[in-house]
């Protein structure tokens, strides 16, 4: 009886019933009986059909003042839902709706409930356009709370930063700049990266912030405090740049231990200030004074020098091998480690002229190489709003990414070792997420 009144639901569905209707069938989602679910399912996507505002309605009335399950349900319907609704049903006045509820909800979200709402509002054709993915990087820069002041041993407040940033990351272009973002990285993280904390088992927070300030120092705009902040990324780099250990008179190593070279890091490092440096190319050479300059040459060739040597090991490892031999997982690992030696090498010849160049293009050793160059793909996916931009991928190529670690010793025959580094996810269900919502709890909010 309960399943045929479901199904006869959408008849009562008429005039200003329907709203009254949505909100019924959305309190019905919470129904564990996976028939009746699958109905109420249908029921809505039915009625969605004759009135998709009414709907919505019914659904956001739901979100924001339902019971929690009930809410969870409703975010998934939407998100998994709506991009299989055809353009006569999801108009323009329909997807602005949907971003003015969306943005009522998103002043007390959990983690996972924002990344829910970003895939909701990401796929929205109205904003595939400049101006609307310009308005999606502002929604997350609110999320974000770029204003405040930022607690490295908060693991609550590094974990909103790093999570609102990886929602911003597909967003930047040519045309949408990750300048607020950079700015922040730079003036409030690298200075505390050694002191960051996590709520991630087993994630390498340092580098997963380096690598987020690589990936958006590509579409950084102008920005105000720019030599300032080029110095901060510059001393960060000296730190995992070591000057060569001092030689005895016989020529050996006077007993220091071989520094240990991070390759990871400083691919993502040497990447950051190899893109902010076009802005200020002359930051080498008239910022710094003349032993400094010396002092990092030093370190640019000392590191250059261990390069090679991993480099030679690298490719004599993978030598001939083709195919299946590359899908192994020991050698899907040397061929990435050959990636970020190869790419470190490209950006130290271009600190080596003389003045500085700026001028080689390598892509990041964990992103997918493409034939055109990404950037001016987006550039011109930008400014023909009439074919919408491809979304970026946001699947495990982003999951599992190695990180590279080699040997101490400069000549050592080993390759080194790597560890996989584990994507996190939000901490805990609902109740332990970000903040509250109302007077329950709701877990962390942004």
């Amino acid at each position: 009886i309960r399943r045929q009144a479901i199904k006869e639901l959408p008849q009562f569905a008429t005039g200003d019933n329907l709203p009254r209707v949505a909100d019924i069938l959305t309190q019905l989602l919470q129904s564990d009986d996976s028939a009746e679910f699958n109905l109420v399912n249908n029921a809505l996507l039915s009625i969605f059909k004759m009135d998709a505002k009414g709907t919505l309605g019914g659904l956001f009335s739901q979100i924001l003042q339902g019971e929690d399950i009930v809410r969870e349900r409703a975010i998934k319907f939407l998100s998994t839902k709506l991009k299989t609704l055809p353009e006569e049903v999801m108009t323009k006045e329909v997807e602005e709706f949907i971003l003015t509820e969306s943005k009522k909800v998103l002043e007390d979200v959990t983690g996972e409930e924002f990344v829910l709402f970003m895939k909701i509002l990401s796929g929205l054709k109205s904003l595939q356009t400049v101006s609307g993915r310009q308005q999606l990087v502002e929604l997350v820069a609110e999320q974000a709370d770029l204003e405040q002041t930022f607690n490295p041993s908060d693991p609550d407040c590094v974990d909103r930063l790093l999570q609102c940033t990886r929602q911003a990351v597909p967003l930047f272009s040519k045309n949408v700049h990750s300048t607020k973002f950079v700015t922040y990285f730079c003036e409030h993280v690298l200075p505390n990266l050694s002191s960051l904390t996590t709520p991630v088992e087993g994630l390498d927070i340092q580098l997963e912030v380096l690598k987020l300030l690589a990936e958006m120092s590509s579409f950084c705009g102008d920005m105000e405090k720019l030599e300032s902040n080029l110095k901060k990324l510059f001393d960060k780099l000296l730190e995992y740049m070591p000057l060569p250990p001092e030689e005895a008179e016989n020529g050996e190593n006077a007993g220091n231990e071989e520094p240990k070279l991070q390759f990871s890091y400083v691919e993502c490092l040497l990447y950051s200030f190899h893109q902010l440096g076009r802005k200020l190319p002359d930051f080498l050479t008239a910022k710094l004074n003349a032993e400094k300059l010396k002092d990092f040459k030093i370190r640019l060739q000392y590191f250059a020098r261990g390069l090679q040597v991993y480099i030679r090991q690298l490719r004599l490892a993978l030598q001939g091998k083709t195919g299946e031999a590359l899908k192994t997982e020991e050698n899907k690992i040397k061929v990435v480690a050959l990636k970020i030696t190869n790419n470190i090498n490209v950006l130290i010849k271009d600190l080596f002229h003389i003045p500085p160049s700026y001028k080689s293009t390598v892509t990041l050793s964990w992103k997918p190489v493409q034939k055109a160059d990404a950037s001016q793909k987006r550039a011109s996916e930008d400014t023909t709003s009439s074919s919408p931009p491809k979304k970026a991928s946001a699947g495990p190529k982003r999951d599992a990414r190695q990180i590279y670690n080699p040997p101490s010793g400069k000549y050592s025959s080993n390759l080194g070792s790597f560890s996989y580094e584990q994507r996190g996810g939000f901490r805990g269900g609902r109740g332990r997420g970000w903040g509250g919502r109302g007077n329950r709890s709701r877990g962390r909010i942004y």
